[in-house]
């Protein structure tokens, strides 16, 4: 860990332009050493510059180790010379572990028994870029490592050993014997290294439907990729929405550090004002744990948007509580302010 407080924001495109500018307020509030440089990224700088992640850009997040991203726009179709930026910067920097809190806020339609942290491979898996055509034969190559595998278990293995969290390993070897064997292997083998943790297993079909039905059944869940992003975003409709929803991707040592809300650049809400930049702030407040070495600045940001919420104030993606279903939404700016005003009242 380090204390060196800098951060590198990187707004992206649609509603990251949004919530950006609001997290940049709230964390320069919480931490007013934070020295901030922005800079660009996304498919609205590759149309204008013909580059989605340009060299200043790169430079930029290797000097400050923390980056904040806001959402990426992806075009549905190939595009000559397009590579999506977030995953290419996950790899430059190389940040393996994707972490993903998920809790029940107090809002309509969340489970409050929710309090789950997915840990995500990063950098391997189906998302590892190897598709190609052969006629009308698509081949998509899942990638699997020891190495890959076992790094990130690591850093499960240590959060579970700091929180007293139990470990689920969710893969489907059941099937998938090769790859999915190798992941259970590996990370069971790391297991052995952390006796103090409770371990079990889990079939990724099978952690859906408990996560479902029961979401207080899992702790923490060990992933591969593609189950991890699935899994996440599952839970995350149970805790109140994607719009609340941060991750934070760490590199060996915590050297880097990317924090991103898990919704992305949602054209149809752009340009209102009304995008939800709470999962943005949550973001924030991950790299404010785990980058920065400061739990007592992540805590406070997380009380602050839990009393936000328990007060009522909501963005138009949350539902009403059933006990003031009158009250009108707020716009992204408004949260912000929100939230700054909670964090402003803790410190008097």
């Amino acid at each position: 860990m380090t204390n060196q407080l800098r951060l590198c924001l990187i707004p992206g495109d649609g509603v990251g332009r949004e919530v950006v500018p609001v997290v940049g307020e709230v964390l320069r509030a919480a931490l007013p050493r934070l020295a901030v440089v922005e800079v660009e990224a996304g498919w609205e700088t590759f149309r204008r510059t013909g580059n989605a992640l340009p060299p200043e850009t790169l430079k930029a997040a290797r000097a400050c180790g923390a980056v904040l991203f806001g959402a990426v726009a992806s075009p549905s179709h190939p595009v000559a010379g397009y590579r999506s930026p977030i995953v290419a910067l996950r790899r430059e920097l190389d940040v393996f572990a994707n972490l993903r809190p998920l809790r029940g806020w107090l809002v309509a339609g969340a489970q409050p028994a929710l309090d789950l942290l997915v840990v995500r491979e990063n950098t391997e898996g189906l998302y590892a870029g190897r598709e190609r055509r052969e006629g009308d034969t698509a081949i998509s190559e899942r990638v699997i490592t020891r190495e890959g595998s076992a790094r990130v278990a690591r850093v499960a293995y240590r959060l579970a050993a700091e929180s007293g969290r139990r470990v689920t390993v969710v893969h489907k070897a059941n099937v998938l014997r090769v790859g999915d064997g190798l992941w259970r292997e590996a990370c069971l083998a790391v297991a052995g290294e952390f006796p103090q943790v409770e371990t079990d297993e889990g079939l990724v079909d099978s952690v859906a439907y408990h996560l479902v039905r029961d979401p207080g059944r899992y702790q923490l869940l060990l992933c591969p990729n593609l189950y991890g992003d699935i899994l996440s975003d599952l839970a995350a409709a149970l805790g109140g929405g994607l719009g609340m929803a941060p991750s934070l991707s760490l590199g060996f040592g915590e050297r880097f550090a990317i924090a991103e809300p898990v919704h992305g650049a949602a054209p149809d809400v752009a340009g209102r004002g009304i995008a939800n930049p709470l999962g943005a702030i949550l973001s924030g407040a991950l790299l404010a744990r785990h980058r920065w070495d400061r739990p007592d600045v992540a805590d406070a940001i997380e009380a602050a948007v839990a009393h936000v919420l328990a007060s009522g104030v909501r963005t138009p993606d949350v539902p009403a509580p059933v006990a003031a279903p009158g009250e009108s939404p707020v716009g992204t700016e408004e949260m912000g302010r929100a939230v700054l005003a909670a964090l402003a009242r803790q410190r008097r």
